[in-house]
């Protein structure tokens, strides 16, 4: 796995997803559209599970129902899909909340578009996690002030849930330190003792578990209730210019979105064609949920929370940023 959360500190994205542009005849450019109408729109994307719901909604034909081709492209990571975005070069992208109001605090003009994943919002049985090693003394988040924990990205989302799982559990967040790794190195650092705790995701997460690894705390889930934790983006230039194909990405992600949380089988079947997890451990992974709609509330909470940490430079407007 690379990182499931990953990105620029000041326009980034989180599972990094991005589709290059297409004509729909309402001034985009790039893309192509045959000559029976299908429009392609190449989509850059990380290999991890969070995506699933578009590899069985172009094979369920969801899409092409509507017009558009999905062209998967895999993407190394975030620091160059907001400003791809935002250049025109890519249409879509797959970002965390917390990064899509980031950039909008920085004046990065980025407008989501439809929901990406949420928390499962049940303790134990979540697709994140902060975990120690077996036989840790660690019992707690309070228990994490004077250690050494990784997330995948400092100031962002996972550093953001960790603390307040801190002061929730009564500690003193600015006494643990954190420390930036990518989610696939976790398992080891973990493991070998270079860190003391990790808030990790899934794939990683069912390794770490493999490892002997102990869950301490699903920092997600104490945020908000089903916490909405990644939405699909455009440029807000994108957005105003082409509001039929987007309507139309929209539409067909939200069906693939609610027909993979319906499905999980089918959705954990086909992570198998883009990803080399091994079946053993995909077997154990825990999938977030796909709900069609974002939950406001949640998203309303992490910006509180990212206020608190100093993440933005200035509020970011909800009302713009949503859809």
């Amino acid at each position: 796995m690379r990182r499931l959360f990953t990105g620029l500190t000041a326009a980034t994205l989180l599972i990094t997803a991005t589709a290059c542009g297409s004509s729909d005849g309402s001034g985009s450019s790039g893309g192509t559209t045959s000559s029976s109408g299908i429009t392609t729109v190449k989509v850059g994307i990380i290999p991890i599970v969070d995506v699933a719901p578009l590899y069985l909604g172009q094979q369920k034909g969801f899409f092409s129902e509507r017009g558009l081709k999905l062209s998967l492209t895999l993407a190394q990571g975030g620091a160059a899909i907001v400003p791809g975005v935002v250049s025109g070069q890519f249409q879509f992208g797959f970002s965390n909340v917390t990064s899509l109001m980031i950039a909008q605090s920085n004046n990065v003009p980025v407008k989501a578009v439809v929901n990406g994943i949420a928390s499962t919002g049940v303790k134990g049985k979540d697709f994140g996690a902060i975990t120690v090693k077996k036989d840790s003394p660690i019992k707690s988040a309070k228990e994490l002030e004077g250690k050494k924990v990784a997330v995948n990205t400092l100031k962002n989302i996972n550093e953001t849930s960790v603390r307040e799982a801190v002061r929730k559990a009564g500690g003193d967040p600015d006494k643990v330190t954190f420390v930036e790794l990518a989610f696939d190195q976790m398992p080891a650092a973990l493991d070998s003792g270079q860190i003391d705790a990790a808030q990790v995701v899934e794939p990683a997460l069912a390794t770490v578990k493999s490892q002997g690894g102990v869950e301490i705390g699903w920092p997600l889930v104490d945020i908000a209730p089903n916490c909405t934790v990644a939405m699909y983006f455009t440029s807000t230039q994108y957005a105003q210019q082409n509001p039929e194909l987007v309507k139309k990405f929209q539409e067909a992600t939200a069906e693939s979105l609610a027909y993979a949380d319906a499905h999980p089988d089918e959705a954990r079947q086909i992570i198998t064609t883009y990803t080399k997890i091994p079946a053993d451990v995909l077997a154990k992974v825990t999938l977030p949920k796909w709900p069609a709609e974002a939950n406001r509330a949640s998203i309303e909470a992490l910006m509180k929370l990212g206020e608190e940490d100093g993440l933005f430079k200035k509020t970011p407007d909800l009302d713009k940023l949503l859809p």
